[in-house]
């Protein structure tokens, strides 16, 4: 499918206007996130009804603590991702440069990804309503680099009564975010530090993710998530920075996920001291009502 939000450029190159990145890409080649490719001067979605994962998960798992509780949700994945963590969980599938250096991304896409339409992934969503199912999760990978099947895949699932969740990095550029708000009914956001130094080690910038959290709290349920890093982002001034944000500018009813880190890709610290974690969720507490901490 041809790629919303991008224009084209002399030479048959295009730019990009999904992410803050603003890749300027040259025909053949793709963006940072791996799955938007110029195919001769047209910006393409390689993914679009293409899944890699499809799980029915616990809403928590996402997590949502505080979104219809104790039900389930269909979580739907593909890959790619516009950002680059060097610690990433899910990097098999974020980061497809990794695992096939040198391939070109519109045959690995077919052959690691299924297909999937909108209507069959929200057919399968109504199935599952007998399994208390409340709708659909994109997940796993950025759901963001994926719009156009997110987008069209929602609107289909609000018509018909679901729920519509998204777990995201938040970035994305101001008028993607606002074109797909109106279908969306939760967001659980990875805020992965309070810095540019952080997210620059990260592949991004801090401002596009506080911006894209501001506006999708004011439109829909917003849930927070922060991976305490060791040596990245667990110093107590940085949690003290970003707890202030979110109560103040965000609302000290926003509930805040401090997840443990875990050794993966890159990188090969031991895992986030339970230490780290109670003074994280002690400093939130003096001022967010909804503290959690994950993978503990």
């Amino acid at each position: 499918m041809e790629a919303k939000f991008y224009e084209k450029r002399p030479d048959k190159k295009v730019k990009c206007l999904l992410c803050p990145h603003k890749c300027v890409i040259s025909p053949g080649k793709t963006g940072i996130c791996c799955i938007r490719k110029n195919i001769d001067g047209t910006l393409v979605a390689l993914t679009y009804s293409r899944i890699c994962s499809c799980n029915l998960d616990p809403i928590e798992k996402k997590p949502l603590y505080h979104f219809h509780p104790k039900t389930m949700i269909l979580s739907l994945g593909s890959i790619g991702c516009n950002l680059a963590c060097p610690f990433c969980q899910n990097w098999q599938i974020a980061q497809p440069r990794e695992v096939f250096p040198g391939e070109d991304m519109e045959k690995v896409v077919s052959r690691v990804t299924d297909s999937l339409s909108p209507k069959q992934a929200v057919d399968l969503a109504l199935a599952y309503l007998k399994n208390d199912n409340i709708g659909l999760a994109y997940t796993y990978n950025e759901p963001f680099v994926w719009f156009e099947y997110v987008y069209e895949t929602a609107k289909l699932a609000r018509e018909n009564g679901l729920k519509n969740v998204l777990v995201t990095n938040g970035y994305v550029n101001e008028e993607p975010l606002k074109k797909l708000l109106p279908y969306i009914d939760a967001m659980n956001i990875d805020v992965k530090g309070f810095s540019d130094e952080i997210y620059r080690k990260l592949g991004g910038k801090l401002a596009p993710v506080l911006r894209t959290v501001e506006i999708a709290s004011k439109k829909c349920h917003v849930e927070l998530t922060n991976l305490l890093v060791p040596g990245l982002n667990d110093s107590r001034e940085e949690i003290e920075k970003l707890v202030e944000w979110v109560a103040s500018k965000v609302g000290k009813e926003t509930p805040l996920h401090f997840s443990r880190y875990f050794p993966y890709l890159e990188y090969s610290e031991p895992p986030t001291s339970l230490k780290t974690l109670r003074m994280a969720e002690e400093i939130a507490l003096k001022k967010l009502k909804h503290v959690h901490l994950g993978n503990v």
